[in-house]
């Protein structure tokens, strides 16, 4: 296809122009139109230097200063702290061997507790349940608490071996937090060895 702007004829025979239909003539043509406009029409001055302002009254020219950054004071970005997620455990009830069961000496005893998680932390493996009065009746001074999220009810279970020697017997319990902190109420296991 060709644009009629770039359109060359030839003289052909008989005297007419016939339109030549290569693209090898018409580029030629616009790479000649190219170099010869771009010849003498815009003339560059050689003397052009850098631009200076004009010269103040008195003849003195300031240089320009230099710029030196400042380092502006820091501001004190303030992460608001996360606020602690509070331990609490309450004791709802006995679900196996209520307190002042009478139990044969030797006996396997197999408590549990149903108690609520009403603080804002998850229990995780980090919780421990430890004895912190009376005897421990054959079981770890050291449980791990029952993992529980916050809000929701758990059973604690501790298997415990009733003594050889008739009596009362009170063993007390209570929650710790990863960092040793005691919270909630304590749970207990009172039972009467008969002789």
């Amino acid at each position: 296809m060709t644009h009629p702007e770039f359109n060359i004829r030839k003289w052909g025979s008989c005297g007419r122009f016939t339109p030549v239909r290569s693209p090898f003539f018409s580029m030629i043509f616009i790479l000649i139109s190219l170099v010869v406009s771009g010849c003498g029409r815009f003339s560059r001055d050689e003397t052009a230097g850098l631009y200076l302002p004009p010269t103040p009254a008195g003849g003195v020219r300031s240089l320009p200063t230099q710029v030196t950054p400042t380092s502006l004071p820091a501001q004190a970005t303030t992460i608001p702290p996360t606020p602690a997620c509070a331990d609490n455990l309450r004791y709802l009830e006995d679900l196996t061997i209520p307190d002042g069961s009478q139990v044969t000496p030797g006996e396997r005893l197999d408590k549990r507790w149903s108690v609520e998680n009403n603080g804002s932390c998850n229990w995780d493996k980090g919780y421990r349940l430890k004895l912190t009065a009376g005897p421990d009746l054959s079981a770890s001074a050291e449980q791990a608490l029952y993992p529980a999220r916050s809000g929701t009810q758990a059973t604690i279970r501790i298997v415990f071996t009733a003594p050889s020697e008739p009596g009362t017997y009170r063993s007390a319990w209570q929650a710790f937090s990863p960092s040793g902190q005691a919270f909630g109420d304590p749970i207990f296991i009172e039972i009467r060895v008969g002789g």
